[in-house]
């Protein structure tokens, strides 16, 4: 479509502020932004929105139309919500560059106009490219019922023959499955979202083409499609709950009309996915009440009531939840810039999801608050059932930590760290202020292992494990020099494997024969090694006392 369509209709509240002699040039897509060099991002021919965040001072604006103007943008449209009138320097810049400059009512919403150029652009495309797109602009906008995002991948495959799936930041399948085939084995689906992930944190442009076991598929980002003036200036405050669109097949040799046509596939999810996070305002606003009543000590009988009206809503048809757990999480970055609790809500709202569920509706079982840098998700349990082995079923923070550590770690990219907690059961509202402090308490022993993604969950609360990461940095390297300095050194020299058999030693409960068999030694052997651990280090492993001490020694080494 051209500039001058835009222009004339009325709806779109924009008013020309420069380049009138160019309104025959050609949009090919839109992209929102409010980054100072959004160019990672552009690939030509965009009509480009902004709310000015961009902006400090008048000095701002020549550098970044000059960098619309090199990557190909056709226009620039500046919202006058935030600002009021359009800076004359922005003005002063455009005509400089000839870009053509827009200005948003304040009564007009981005999303307005991306859902416009996005319909006029993508039903301007030449044969079966614009009757697939105009299919699946209808069946979008006809709400929850007309599909989602299945009905969009259900065209592509029947259309376009192109497998392809919709998948979260952790790798969850969240369209596809039925329209494509059988769905994508989870480990690809977690290596696919990983690549993404860490495209996205290098810049690169998508699509992303990924071969794994011999099969190229390309990436291509879904970024919401309501970008306010407030909207996202750093990749990290999205990078770990952005969906992906991920392709059976490789997009480098594609024609641009067909890599227009998948940007505009991947704008029409967004739409969906917008409705999904607004459904999720009642659910946050939930979890914080009940948030709130717990930490100021509000009276369980309040603290119920919450939980009756919520119920309901988290569990449709279920009328109440007999079980509730608690789940706390902390995104942390580097520099400390970014505001960690909004990350970690939609976060959370991503991964605690059973792997098994498809779709973007029946991951909408949970509402997560934030406070201050954390996240705190209420999760209503129909029921909690105790497995053979004693161990109860619900969110396990080592199966929760398994099937999301790879891809998250790709997206936080060594400058990010993620720490979970999670709590035990409780089936009244007396026991939740206890969950809320046990997975709170969970979170921090999981802040204290090395990684960049880590949870504990409350069994190990009930461990001496506890204990080990409130214990000073400097304390625990004093006590471990102090014990397994000399044995390290006398195994520097000697090749006496010292350290090895301590910790076999132990792990067999001090018994000697077991240890023999384990090492392959002879249980005279055995006895030398031990003497001459304790002779350097002038302990008794006979003694419970000094057997602890080396433990906790070789745990906090």
């Amino acid at each position: 479509m051209r500039l001058r369509a835009l222009l004339d209709t009325d709806a779109l509240g924009l008013r020309l502020l420069g380049g009138g002699e160019e309104l025959d040039r050609t949009v090919r897509g839109v992209m929102t932004t409010d980054l100072r060099d959004p160019s990672r991002y552009l690939s030509g021919g965009e009509l480009v929105l902004t709310g000015l965040a961009w902006r400090r001072d008048a000095a701002d604006s020549e550098p970044f139309v000059r960098i619309l103007v090199t990557a190909g943008v056709t226009a620039l449209a500046a919202g006058e919500a935030e600002l009021g009138a359009i800076p004359d320097d922005l003005v002063v810049a455009c005509a400089r560059h000839r870009l053509p400059l827009f200005a948003v009512h304040e009564s007009v919403a981005f999303a307005t106009i991306t859902e416009h150029v996005v319909r006029q652009v993508s039903g301007e495309r030449a044969g079966d490219l614009a009757a697939v797109v105009d299919r699946h602009r209808r069946m979008m906008t006809s709400g929850p019922a007309g599909g989602g995002p299945d009905v969009v991948l259900d065209l592509l495959g029947s259309d376009l023959d192109l497998r392809a799936w919709v998948l979260s930041p952790a790798g969850r399948l969240i369209a596809g499955a039925k329209v494509a085939g059988p769905g994508l084995p989870a480990d690809v689906c977690a290596k696919l979202a990983a690549e993404q992930l860490a495209a996205a944190r290098t810049g690169r442009r998508g699509p992303h083409r990924v071969t794994l076991d011999s099969t190229t598929y390309s990436l291509f980002p879904i970024r919401s499609s309501d970008r306010s003036p407030q909207a996202s200036r750093d990749v990290r405050e999205t990078v770990l709950s952005d969906w992906l669109l991920a392709v059976d097949a490789d997009a480098g040799d594609w024609p641009e009309e067909r890599l227009d046509l998948l940007q505009g596939v991947t704008q029409l999810i967004a739409v969906e996915r917008d409705r999904r996070d607004a459904a999720r305002t009642v659910r946050r606003r939930l979890a914080h009440e009940v948030l709130e009543l717990v930490q100021t000590g509000a009276a369980p009988a309040e603290i119920a009531a919450r939980l009756r009206v919520a119920a309901p809503v988290l569990l449709p048809g279920l009328g109440a939840a007999p079980h509730w757990q608690v789940v706390v999480a902390r995104v942390e970055w580097d520099g400390g810039e970014i505001e960690g609790g909004p990350v970690a809500q939609a976060l959370l709202e991503e991964i605690l999801v059973d792997p098994l569920a498809t779709g973007p509706e029946p991951s909408d079982r949970i509402a997560v608050a934030h406070t201050g840098d954390e996240a705190v998700a209420l999760v209503p349990l129909p029921a909690v059932s105790t497995e053979h082995d004693g161990s109860e079923t619900g969110i396990l923070a080592d199966a929760l930590l398994e099937s999301v550590r790879a891809p998250l770690s790709a997206g936080l990219n060594d400058d990010g760290r993620v720490t979970l907690g999670v709590s035990a059961a409780v089936h009244s509202p007396e026991g939740l202020r206890g969950a809320l402090e046990e997975a709170r308490h969970a979170r921090r022993v999981a802040a204290a292992r090395p990684g960049p993604v880590c949870a504990a969950g409350h069994q190990e609360l009930a461990s001496h494990v506890l204990l080990l990461p409130f214990v000073p940095d400097d304390v625990r390297r004093a006590f471990t020099a102090r014990l397994l300095d000399p044995l390290r050194d006398y195994d520097h020299r000697h090749r006496a494997e010292l350290i090895p058999t301590l910790e076999a030693f132990l792990d067999c409960d001090g018994s000697w024969t077991r240890c023999a068999s384990r090492l392959h030694l002879h249980v005279n052997t055995l006895r030398y090694r031990v003497g001459r651990i304790e002779q350097l280090t002038s302990r008794d492993l006979s003694r419970l006392e000094d057997k602890l001490d080396f433990f906790l020694a070789l745990r906090m080494s």
